[in-house]
C-alpha cells in the first residue's frame, strides 16, 4: 500500500516473527549469545522469557536460522492448557513416526529418533514456545524427555521460552528439579527510549527505507505510548506510515503519531496505546531465573 511511496521494498512493521528484521539490542544480542553459549556447552535445558510482544518468537527463528543444519530442530509453537502430553506433539514437532498411540511408545520413539540424530552427529533441540500455557504435570515431562542424556552423551536439549508467568511456575517448589537443570537463561524487557529509535531506523533500514523517516519528536511518543514492547511499536509505526501515505506526507512527525493515536482511541476496539506497557530494566536482573539455593545432600538435583 505504501511500501512504493516510501521507497521499501517490505513492509518495515509487520508482525510476522521475521529474524532478518531481528534487532539486536544490548539485550537481545546477549540473550542470543547466552542461548547459543547454552547450546555449545551442551545445557540441558535453557529458558527464554519475556514480556508479551518483547520478540522472543523472532529470537528464536534467528537463532534456528543460525543453527542451520548442525542441530535438528523441533518447534513446538501452538501449546495451549488443554495439552494432556507433550510426547506426542514432540513427535510431530521432530518429524518422527510411532506406532501405536500410547504415551509408551511415543516417549521409545523420541528416544529412538534422537539417538538416530546423534549417531549421524546431531543434536537434537526441542523449542516449546509460549511453554507458560502448559500444565504443572505437562511440564514434568520434560524432566523425562532429558532423561535421555546419558552422563557422557548429550543428544536432547529443551528450550523454553514464555511469558513471565513461566518464571513464576519453574520457581515452585514441585519445579525445582526442572528448574536446576536450567543452564542458560535470559529474560527479555522492555526497549529503553534510545533503543526504541534504534529499532524503528533498524527495520526501516533493512526494508531499503530512510532512517530518518520518523522525527525524533515522533519516535519519543512511539516510545512513551508503547512502553518499549516490539510489537506494539510495529503496530503504531505501521498505523502511522499509512496515515502519512494517506496524507502525501514524506516524513512521520510528531503531529502523525498523535493522529494516530487519537484515532485509535475514539475508533479502536482495544486500547493497546493508551498507556506505558512496561518500562525498561536495569542489566543487573537479566537472568530469567534467580540464582538457585543450594541443594540439600539428600534431595534430587542435577543429573
Amino acid at each position: 500500500m505504501y511500501t512504493g511511496f516510501f521507497g521499501l521494498h517490505a513492509r518495515p512493521f509487520t508482525l510476522t516473527p521475521d529474524p532478518a528484521f531481528l534487532y539486536q539490542s544490548r539485550q537481545h544480542a546477549m540473550a542470543l549469545t547466552m542461548l547459543e553459549y547454552g547450546l555449545d556447552s551442551h545445557a540441558p535445558l535453557l529458558l527464554l522469557t519475556g514480556e508479551i510482544g518483547a520478540g522472543k518468537t523472532t529470537l528464536i527463528r534467528r537463532l534456528i536460522r543460525d543453527l542451520g543444519d548442525r542441530v535438528a530442530v523441533g518447534l513446538i509453537s501452538n501449546t495451549h492448557a488443554r495439552v494432556q502430553s507433550l510426547f506426542h506433539w514432540t513427535l510431530s514437532a521432530l518429524d518422527l513416526k510411532v506406532e501405536g498411540g500410547g504415551d509408551v511408545a511415543a516417549y521409545e520413539a523420541i528416544v529412538a529418533g534422537t539417538l538416530a540424530e546423534y549417531a549421524r552427529g546431531r543434536r537434537t533441540l526441542l523449542i516449546v514456545d509460549e511453554a507458560q500455557n502448559l500444565a504443572d504435570e505437562v511440564v514434568e515431562e520434560l524432566r523425562l524427555l532429558s532423561n535421555i542424556n546419558s552422563e557422557q552423551d548429550l543428544v536432547l536439549q529443551i528450550m523454553l521460552a514464555g511469558q513471565p508467568e513461566l518464571r513464576d511456575m519453574l520457581q515452585k517448589p514441585s519445579m525445582r528439579q526442572i528448574a536446576q537443570r536450567v543452564a542458560a537463561d535470559f529474560h527479555l524487557r522492555a526497549l529503553t527510549r534510545k533503543e526504541t529509535a534504534a529499532y524503528v531506523r533498524h527495520r526501516l533500514s533493512v526494508a531499503g527505507g530512510a532512517e530518518d523517516l520518523f522525527t525524533p519528536s515522533a519516535l519519543t511518543l512511539i516510545h512513551e505510548r508503547t512502553g518499549g514492547i516490539p510489537r506494539l511499536i510495529n503496530q503504531l509505526c505501521d498505523y502511522t506510515l499509512v496515515y502519512a501515505f494517506a496524507d502525501q506526507k514524506r516524513q512521520i512527525d510528531k503531529r502523525v503519531v498523535t493522529k494516530v493515536l487519537r484515532d485509535r482511541e475514539a475508533f479502536g476496539a482495544l486500547p493497546l496505546f493508551a498507556a506505558p506497557v512496561t518500562a525498561a530494566a536495569p542489566a543487573a536482573t537479566e537472568g530469567a531465573l534467580p540464582v538457585p539455593e543450594p541443594t540439600p545432600p539428600d534431595d534430587v538435583g542435577m543429573r
